[in-house]
């Protein structure tokens, strides 16, 4: 860390940033040195959520990782994501019922929106696998966030 800091003191890099999870991530903003944090983050893995506001608040940049589940929601037989296995993404997916609130959109748009609808994040990761899902992932970001009354539905069916 001191070789990090004394490199930004000497002007050779302009940022430091760490990618992170829980428990860590608070300690790791608390340290007051990074200026940005890589957090996992998705509808289906909404358990970062109170770490990206802490980093918010704190005044750094929050780049989010897995915006779109890696496209769990298209295929539940990926066998973990981020530590969460596939079946229990699809277990918070049914429970959720999201399926009813998506009002045409395909459950990638659905989650990678929702991920861009929250206030604390400055950006997101998504990968793509050709150009056509790089197209169809720059349309969905294009829409921008989903209706402030269907994101606050989402949070409270994950909440339940």
């Amino acid at each position: 860390m001191s070789e990090l800091l004394a490199l930004r003191d000497e002007g050779k890099v302009r940022f430091i940033g760490v990618s992170g999870t829980v428990p860590n991530l608070d300690d790791q903003i608390d340290m007051g040195v990074f200026d940005a944090f890589q957090i996992p983050y998705s509808l289906l893995q909404p358990d970062h959520e109170a770490a990206i506001a802490h980093a918010s608040s704190a005044g750094a940049g929050v780049i989010v990782r897995g915006g779109v589940a890696r496209g769990a929601p298209t295929d539940w037989e990926r066998r973990t994501y981020y530590m969460l296995p596939g079946s229990q993404m699809q277990d918070t997916w049914e429970a959720a019922d999201f399926d009813t609130l998506l009002d045409g959109m395909s459950r990638i748009e659905f989650t990678l929106r929702f991920t861009l609808s929250n206030p604390h994040l400055d950006t997101t990761i998504v990968g793509t696998s050709s150009r056509d899902h790089l197209a169809a992932n720059v349309e969905f970001a294009m829409r921008g966030p989903l209706p402030a009354e269907l994101y606050e539905e989402a949070c409270r069916r994950l909440e339940a």
